[in-house]
């Protein structure tokens, strides 16, 4: 009973999956390498201490030689080819965060379905969150996140990977949240999916058993918390992270303090007023003094993060100072964290993001709104 409720919950929301491929130790001492293709066979390298390992290619059946480069432990990305050589690897995990806009009609969980990296684990960005507020997918309490994880069989020893249907999109949210719970070994697979496919890797176009069934315990587990039930043992335990999320309460004393660079994911002509909101009963506008960089400028037209030089343009153009605190926010608290991706690459590891976002504070009918006009 609770699979099939599970199942057709599903159509209506949005998830992401942990995978059980092994990461290496120096993956999980916070050394990554990306890997980069040759020939003959796959030549995984970790240390002097460890003897290499060798797995076939997933890609048209051959065999190719990786070399590895070393890419530094604040790194907030990784490559396909990367993860391509690491895939087998049992310490780290692999999820599908795919969410997307409701007025794009596509079901996450159902393409997860038909094609997913292998061994990926699909995490419900819409079920794992907060179930006492009306808001979409707010970060839930630590309590029922390490419910959710848990159920997904992630531990704190895993190194993870998440990626998304899009390339960077709400990965980079399931990033954020990881990291408010104080799990740092965590990646954005830097393309996602379609960067994942364009290289020729193969994908899974069905999910086991197993992955059906943690998903569904996923969901299953954070009802439980919220309804005050017991859920079963933790694997996962979380250190909450206060600095890296903001509430309305923080954004309005931010207004008169003027601390905080606010700035603002969502498109210019939304941040403006001159585009309506796509959620009904939300004032157009953004938060006074905060600033707008659409999020599409942190990706090139492949959808992969722009280097550090690139980024470091962006926020200067629209002035923003990496010298002094940053704070993101956009519609629901999703794209927001794109920004903070980029912001990490550029050594600010401390960006906040504003959970309730423009859904919430266009909604309020007491907090100032600012345009264009």
């Amino acid at each position: 009973m609770a699979s099939s409720l599970f199942t057709r919950r599903l159509v209506h929301s949005s998830f992401s999956i942990s995978y059980k491929p092994q990461v290496f130790t120096s993956l999980l001492n916070k050394k990554l390498f990306y890997s980069r293709p040759k020939h003959t066979h796959t030549t995984l390298k970790t240390s002097s201490s460890q003897s290499p390992c060798v797995m076939s290619s997933l890609a048209g059946g051959r065999r190719a030689e990786y070399s590895t480069l070393s890419v530094s432990p604040k790194e907030p990305v990784v490559s396909v080819d990367w993860l391509h050589a690491n895939l087998r690897e049992p310490n780290l995990k692999v999820l599908d965060a795919s969410w997307y806009m409701p007025d794009e009609q596509r079901n996450p969980f159902q393409e997860y379905q038909v094609a997913h990296i292998p061994g990926a684990l699909f995490f419900d960005v819409d079920g794992i969150a907060d179930r006492t507020t009306n808001l979409p997918h707010m970060l839930p309490s630590e309590e029922a996140f390490a419910a959710a994880v848990s159920a997904l069989g992630l531990e704190n020893k895993d190194g993870l990977v998440v990626y998304d249907g899009k390339g960077i999109f709400s990965a980079a949210r399931v990033w954020w949240m990881f990291r408010v719970f104080g799990h740092d070994r965590v990646w954005v697979l830097d393309g996602g999916l379609p960067r994942w496919r364009a290289s020729g890797y193969d994908v899974e176009s069905s999910a086991s058993g197993d992955a059906i069934l943690k998903a569904s315990a996923a969901s299953e587990a954070i009802e439980k918390v919220y309804q005050g039930q017991v859920v079963g043992p933790t694997t996962f335990q979380t250190k909450f992270q206060p600095h890296l999320i903001w509430t309305l309460e923080q954004v309005k004393r931010n207004i008169e303090e003027g601390t905080y660079q606010l700035v603002d994911a969502r498109s210019k002509a939304r941040f403006d007023g001159d585009a309506p909101e796509p959620r009904k009963g939300i004032r157009s506008g953004h938060v006074p003094g905060s600033k707008c960089i659409p999020f599409p400028q942190m990706l090139d037209a492949s959808q992969t993060l722009l280097p550090a030089d690139e980024l470091k343009k962006r926020f200067e153009q629209e002035g923003i100072s990496l010298e002094k605190p940053v704070v993101t926010a956009c519609g629901t608290g999703v794209t927001a964290c794109i920004l903070a991706l980029g912001l990490n690459r550029l050594g600010k590891h401390d960006v906040a993001v504003y959970d309730g976002s423009w859904t919430e504070w266009g909604a309020q009918p007491d907090t100032p709104v600012e345009t264009s006009s």
